[in-house]
């Protein structure tokens, strides 16, 4: 390889790296993973000896349903993480609604599907950018009202605070 194409490689990587820490990349991923097996299994054909069984039955289309709505909701994860913890519940919620369809409802689709599922929708609630969490040590930021959000007043002069204010 050239120095160029390393330079362009090396930029594209360092780019990437750049949006995924901007963004719950790995909860998007999951989910989208995730979607796969709940899409593939109700209408995949399994051949044993000659016998094929295909399960393809109305009672799969909803799969089909929420493995879109899964793969919806990981992209939103990377393109739209404002809404991460409306994304997330809500990818927690399709993966547990595709438990009880009778079609998904196997071993294989619960290890894969489901954990992935599951854990994708978590890491997105949970998931908050660096520049949020604060560097330990440091001292919390001050509020408008004087208040640092950190408990520096004791319980009893907060509500003998609250107190004052009722009365006025």
């Amino acid at each position: 390889m050239s120095a160029k194409t390393n330079d362009r490689v090396g930029h594209w990587r360092f780019s990437f790296r750049a949006w995924r820490g901007q963004r719950p990349f790995w909860a998007g991923l999951l989910t989208i993973l995730g979607a796969g097996p709940i899409a593939y299994f109700p209408y995949a054909h399994v051949s044993r000896s000659g016998l094929t069984l295909a399960e393809a039955t109305p009672a799969a289309v909803p799969s089909l349903f929420i493995s879109a709505l899964l793969v919806a909701l990981g992209l939103s994860m990377w393109f739209q993480a404002g809404v991460r913890v409306f994304v997330g519940v809500g990818a927690i919620v399709l993966t547990m609604a595709s438990l009880v369809l009778p079609a998904v409802s196997n071993l294989v689709t619960f290890l894969v599907a489901h954990l992935f599922g599951l854990i994708g929708g978590a890491l997105a609630v949970a998931w908050t950018t660096s520049a949020s969490v604060a560097a330990p040590g440091s001292q919390p930021a001050e509020t408008p009202d004087g208040d640092d959000g950190g408990g520096s007043q004791s319980l009893t002069s907060r509500s003998s605070t609250v107190a004052s204010t009722n009365t006025q």
